[in-house]
């Protein structure tokens, strides 16, 4: 954490602590989409894809599954590939509670890992090199036990933008999240078999789900769109 953050902390820690509670209480509280977690589509050479993470990869603000980030990333990929899929994500995730889920799962092959992580990590407060060490071992865990060959880390939203965020608390949660979002791309520019992918879509409230915390269907669009043109690139070289 930066200086400036450190001190933003120490002096409004009794105000952030009272507009969480705020939020926490008139945010809407909406729904994980309906739809299948698992599935399979398309033709041609296979493809196993996995979308892992907290609300916004298990759908929330989409009403259902096809208009979200697992849907538009397969409707992309599935018209050159036989794309086998499935969503291991849970509202209010984290990166450890990922990893210690991952831990008891039973294992399956899954060649492209897309993460939606960070934004838990951001309201829990946790820091940059706890962060970085998290994603390392989840990473590798995903290597080791799922035979991962590529992880696409999402990168976290600009939080300073998030319609139901009062400030300062909106722009606290805003520089905390691009201090971790600068960080792990910075660290995935030497990480074998992993990249950053930066965030797409406009983050207002036109384009965002009806709580203002939640990504709406233009923005899983536009995500979903830059993962699988990342995807297809990466296995046409490999």
């Amino acid at each position: 954490m930066t200086v400036k953050l450190a001190l933003a902390k120490w002096a409004l820690g009794p105000v952030f602590l009272t507009q969480g509670k705020w939020v926490r209480r008139e945010t809407p509280v909406l729904p994980e989409p309906a739809g299948p977690r698992t599935g399979v589509a398309g033709d041609g050479p296979l493809l196993r894809l996995l979308v892992l993470g907290d609300s916004a990869g298990a759908g929330v603000g989409a009403a259902t599954q096809d208009e979200a980030l697992a849907g538009r990333i397969v409707s992309r990929l599935a018209s050159t590939r036989r794309i086998e899929w499935r969503i291991v994500a849970r509202t209010g995730a984290t990166t450890a509670s990922t990893i210690r889920h991952l831990e008891r799962h039973e294992p399956f092959t899954a060649d492209v890992v897309v993460t939606s992580l960070g934004v838990n990590d951001v309201t829990g407060d946790v820091g940059v090199e706890k962060f970085l060490a998290l994603q390392a071992h989840l990473h590798g865990l995903l290597r080791e036990k799922f035979g991962t060959r590529l992880v696409l880390a999402s990168g976290l939203p600009p939080m300073h933008l998030f319609p139901a965020l009062p400030q300062p608390l909106r722009w606290y949660l805003g520089e905390r999240a691009g201090e971790l979002d600068r960080a792990i791309a910075q660290w995935l520019t030497v990480s074998n078999g992993a990249q950053h992918l930066p965030f797409r879509g406009e983050v207002d409230a036109v384009h965002m789900a009806a709580d203002g915390f939640h990504p709406g269907p233009a923005v899983y669009d536009a995500w979903g769109e830059a993962a699988a043109r990342r995807i297809e690139a990466y296995f046409q070289r490999t």
